[in-house]
């Protein structure tokens, strides 16, 4: 067995481990379902921009910790940016943290595999949605949690839902929050397989080594081709997205959304 070479960036928040020729990125807060912090985001999208260029990285796995994947970004984090009389630019944050991430996923002519352990909810759903392949856990579901908050899907939700499912059931999903369940995430072709939550290693292992007999080139210029066929508009989608939600974040509705999620009570949506 080669030897392991492991280092943790933003305090543990994120742990960066080489095996050989495999990269495995896991998202490492369990105790919060690993939601993001701006620090996290940072760190994940150094390694990534790293892996590109590193002749030693061929594969990158991408997880999460715990019972979860990611719970979506941290409303902890994302609440300290108001102070009184002052709304923060969420069209700005998407634009400096969540948007360079997720477009550096799908950029990134390295195969990246997800290793779905749990729920996916709001960008922690598009973050793993921008995995090229993924593999789940029956446990796994993908929800698009922003409207529980007052705002609309970004970080590439919205191209990715509506080529995969189609206008009418993406929209039903985005509006009522409904959980994408494993399965039915198999079914639309979100992910590539679900397999018994023991196996998910294993399973992982075997796709990552036929990843790793191919020819690095040809895997590169095949994800380069299937981008351009699939994802013509993923820029303008991202930027596009990033402007409703500079308009969604200056809501009392998106505040009230924070404020009921951190104090455990329903929101209570006025419209404004």
């Amino acid at each position: 067995m080669p030897e392991t070479k492991t280092e943790t960036a933003v305090e543990a928040e994120l742990l960066v481990e080489q095996d050989g020729a495999v990269l495995t990125l896991t998202l490492n807060r369990p105790k919060v379902l690993n939601a993001l912090t701006h620090g996290m985001m940072e760190g994940l999208l150094a390694a990534l921009k790293k892996a590109e260029k590193d002749p030693s990285v061929r594969v990158v796995v991408l997880t999460g910790a715990g019972r979860a994947f990611c719970a979506g970004a941290d409303l902890e984090d994302l609440k300290k940016g108001y102070r009184e009389g002052v709304v923060p630019s969420l069209g700005g944050q998407l634009r400096r943290w969540f948007n360079p991430m997720i477009a550096q996923l799908r950029r990134m002519e390295k195969p990246v595999v997800g290793a779905v352990n749990g729920l996916a909810a709001g960008a922690g759903a598009s973050l793993i949605l921008a995995a090229d392949v993924k593999i789940c856990a029956p446990t796994a579901k993908f929800i698009a949690a922003f409207g529980a908050v007052g705002l609309a899907p970004d970080s590439g939700f919205t191209h990715m839902l509506v080529r995969a499912m189609g206008r009418s059931v993406a929209l039903e999903h985005a509006w009522t929050g409904k959980p994408i369940l494993a399965t039915e995430a198999e079914r639309w072709g979100l992910v590539n397989k679900v397999v018994p939550a023991e196996e998910l290693r294993s399973e992982v292992r075997t796709l990552v080594d036929k990843l790793l007999a191919a020819a690095p080139r040809a895997l590169a210029v095949t994800k380069r081709s299937f981008n351009r066929a699939a994802d013509a508009d993923f820029d303008a989608m991202l930027e596009y997205e990033a402007q409703l939600q500079e308009v969604l974040g200056k809501t009392k509705d998106h505040l009230e959304g924070v404020n009921a999620f951190l104090e455990g009570r329903a929101p209570r949506f006025k419209g404004e």
